[in-house]
């Protein structure tokens, strides 16, 4: 990959710079704790820096400190699945199920035609800058470097979580009167950068949880039995206080970056 560089701050693969691999994997970011305790992702989350560090990457400043991150995994979207989806159709689990797909495809050896986008963190106090729309730049960019012709996307709109009981389904379609991009402004940035909306995943990570863990996790008394507006979620989270546990199923946006 070529370095993108830029007014105090270069960008480069993660596999071009490995002493930032610590430094980049502990850089603070804005996740709400919840997010963290969906299983898929704290299976492969780390996997990607330890054994794709030519996907990962990432952005430093003047003084060579970590300010954005961003990774992604390359994967077989037009294999055949046993799970009844693939042959080029992206998964309606979304975010969850594309990680499962690149290193299952990495474990068997099938070749990926694909790169998707899984993260993209700027430090906290840099954002609104800019700086995730270079790192979506960069993140094309390497894909393309590869010799892949798609890079896809399942967007975690940035401002759903101001409207939990707004249907995804019409949020991800919502445009602006002014221009006509997306209201959403994440969702704005990939569009902008030549992104197609291509569908909503309705089950793209999934959080599950005793009723202590996600008061642990939230800070909320989860005692009532039925939907629960979280701070940072997209949905409400379901509760159910006589079995004792409450699911979260959040929905992303899937979006298809054409090379």
């Amino acid at each position: 990959m070529t370095s993108g560089e830029g007014p105090d701050l270069t960008i480069t693969t993660l596999a071009e710079r490995p002493e930032l691999g610590v430094p980049m994997w502990t850089m603070p970011d804005t996740w709400p704790e919840f997010i963290g305790h969906d299983l898929v992702g704290a299976a492969f989350l780390p996997r990607i820096w330890q054994e794709l560090p030519e996907y990962v990457v990432v952005a430093t400043d003047a003084e060579g400190a970590v300010v954005a991150k961003g990774f992604s995994v390359p994967f077989a979207l037009h294999a055949d699945r046993r799970s009844g989806q693939g042959g080029g159709e992206l998964p309606d689990k979304g975010w969850d199920q594309v990680l499962q797909w690149a290193f299952d495809d990495q474990a068997t050896g099938r070749a990926p035609d694909t790169v998707s986008a899984i993260e993209i963190s700027v430090l906290p106090g840099l954002q609104g800058r800019g700086l995730s729309g270079r790192m979506l730049a960069a993140m094309r960019d390497n894909a393309r470097a590869k010799g892949f012709r798609e890079v896809v996307a399942p967007v975690r709109p940035s401002s759903k979580h101001l409207e939990p009981k707004t249907s995804i389904d019409e949020y991800a379609y919502r445009v602006r009167e002014s221009d006509g991009l997306p209201h959403d402004p994440w969702l704005r940035v990939h569009v902008r950068a030549g992104g197609v909306i291509a569908k909503v995943a309705h089950a793209s990570m999934t959080v599950s949880g005793s009723l202590d863990q996600w008061r642990t996790w939230t800070g909320l008394p989860f005692d009532t039995e039925g939907p629960v507006e979280v701070p940072a979620a997209l949905v409400p989270v379901h509760c159910t206080p006589e079995s004792g546990y409450a699911v979260y199923v959040e929905p992303n946006v899937w979006v298809r970056h054409a090379l």
